[in-house]
């Protein structure tokens, strides 16, 4: 239609590498309407952000644009650089995933807001500009508007900079935002926050919103229509309730699918036995640091915790609760500033050297970038083998047999030892983590947010096979996260972190069905639920509040 904001047609987007033409986007065609939020969902490749990307002239020079992109009915293909600029942040502004490196770090936020208005509506005063800025940030909610002009981006929050930017973007009332994964960097309560904020700066401004993501709580939440991509193309487009209603494609309802869910499992246990020897025990857990100017900073405060064996407890919380640390202080990797930390009843801040390398024997570790925690110049046979060689002295025919075995059981094949791992997927990759965290039968495990950096079909993969792995080795597990989808399907026993200490643990069902502190309820009601009627109603419920 005529009146659409923008629209693409046919376009395509290919890369030359290395002589090599690679399409990122094939033919894909849709149109954002006047006054709507659509959301492009797809998983990584999906060619999703590339497209948003060449909707400004954003590619880098080794691409190639064909078809047509209409923006309020010009071709912006067609338009010169001066005409782009012109368009950019004027009628169309861009938020990115990361607001700290979007935003310069060497100028002052009130700066950067400053010199937007200027160079897109210079008619105004040196005193209309400020005030403008001011009102900006008080608009999406940053306190203290006028002071904090003077502040860095490194002086805010992430989720201070993100609305920074949502500030910065509709400084100049822009027909059209495109907001490329705006809150896949921020903790949860923010993410809720940064939406409210995107939502009402829509409303404010009378325009539409072009909201790029793979989160399909997030589509929930606030799209009206969806357009659904896969390796390039567009698979199907949909109004948001009949997607997640009656999704047509075989794709989309997989996606959907795999989206996790409150379903939870059989819990085995709700406490540890008289006489059983806990797999961990953690009592009276201090770990401070030294942080700027000499301040002692006390990350993890007075936190008491147990793990039966065979028991999975999921630790939540979010950035800077302090469940990170407490992984790392069991492994020996933070200062135990005060109390004790026992795997299978051996201290692990007491003992010879010999005593306690063999005690942390007993730990696997699965880490959340499998690309970073495996060494890229050698193989995964090799990476796998390397702790049993390292502590049980494995070598030879045998070495080879078992890490066929392990590498079968987490479903891969026997045949891919001598494999590099830039060879294999996200989620092939995080597998091969598994079955070296494991190599040692280990009576604990600790799991640091280890399906996070991966799609959400393959994290659902990833989870099942965790799970089958859990049962059959029969580890205990800590299973650290910010996700509480996840930690309801894969944990017997919750704890929730917040600010170094645990405000509430026990059951699962007890504590993600009946929260009693005002913290985890808090956290529940934050997390986007893949239902938009669900998501229509909290809203309501926080307007209204």
């Amino acid at each position: 239609m005529s009146d659409d904001v923008l629209r693409f047609e046919d376009l395509t987007v290919d890369f030359q590498v290395g002589g090599t033409t690679h399409r990122a986007v094939d033919k894909v065609s849709f149109a954002v309407r006047p006054g709507e939020v659509l959301a492009v969902v797809g998983e990584s490749g999906s060619g999703k952000s590339v497209t948003s990307l060449a909707a400004l002239g954003l590619l880098p020079p080794n691409a190639s644009v064909g078809g047509r992109i209409s923006f309020a009915g010009e071709d912006v293909l067609a338009m010169s650089r001066a005409e782009l600029t012109a368009l950019r942040g004027r009628r169309v502004a861009m938020i990115f995933q990361d607001p700290v490196g979007a935003l310069d770090p060497v100028f002052s936020i009130g700066y950067q807001l400053i010199e937007m208005i200027r160079a897109h509506q210079p008619s105004l005063s040196r005193a209309e500009v400020r005030s403008r800025a001011i009102e900006l940030l008080e608009l999406v909610g940053i306190p203290e508007p006028e002071a904090r002009l003077r502040y860095y981006p490194h002086q805010l929050s992430g989720g201070q900079c993100q609305r920074v930017m949502i500030a910065i973007a509709v400084a100049c009332d822009p027909e059209l935002l495109i907001a490329d994964e705006p809150t896949t960097a921020l903790d949860v309560t923010v993410q809720q926050e940064v939406l409210d904020v995107l939502l009402a700066m829509r409303s404010k401004i009378s325009g539409s919103i072009l909201i790029i993501t793979h989160d399909m709580g997030v589509v929930a939440d606030v799209a009206d229509r969806v357009v659904v991509m896969r390796q390039g193309s567009v698979v199907e487009t949909a109004e948001v309730h009949d997607l997640f209603d009656r999704p047509s494609q075989p794709y989309t309802k997989a996606l959907l699918d795999a989206v996790p869910r409150s379903r939870g499992r059989d819990s085995t246990a709700s406490g540890v036995d008289g006489g059983v020897v806990p797999a961990l025990a953690i009592e009276s857990l201090v770990v401070e640091y030294r942080g700027r100017r000499g301040k002692i900073v006390r990350a993890v405060d007075d936190v008491n915790l147990e793990l039966k064996p065979g028991e999975i407890t999921g630790l939540v919380g979010e950035s800077g609760s302090g469940k990170s640390t407490i992984g790392k202080s069991v492994l020996g990797l933070a200062p135990i500033t005060a109390g004790q930390v026992r795997v299978a009843g051996q201290p692990m801040t007491a003992g010879t050297s010999a005593v306690l390398r063999e005690a942390r024997s007993r730990i696997g570790v699965v880490f959340q970038n499998p690309t970073g925690s495996l060494n890229p110049r050698a193989t995964i046979g090799q990476s796998i083998g390397e702790p049993l060689a390292v502590h049980r002295g494995v070598r030879g025919v045998e070495l080879r047999g078992r890490v066929e075995e392990l590498l079968e059981s987490v479903e891969l094949p026997s045949a891919w030892y001598g494999r590099y791992p830039h060879e294999l997927s996200g989620g092939q990759r995080q597998r091969v983590s598994i079955a070296r965290a494991i190599s040692l039968d280990p009576a604990l495990l600790i799991a640091d947010e280890p399906t996070s950096a991966l799609d959400v079909s393959v994290q659902a993969t990833v989870l099942e096979l965790f799970r089958s792995v859990q049962e059959r080795f029969d580890f205990a597990c800590l299973f650290i996260s910010h996700d509480l989808a996840v930690v309801d399907q894969v944990s017997d026993r919750v704890a929730v972190m917040s600010g170094g200490r645990i405000v509430e643990q026990g059951d699962r069902e007890a504590v993600l069905r009946a929260p009693q502190d005002p913290y985890t309820v808090r956290l529940l009601e934050a997390a986007p639920v893949p239902d938009p009627r669900e998501q229509t109603r909290r809203r309501g419920l926080r307007l209204a509040g």
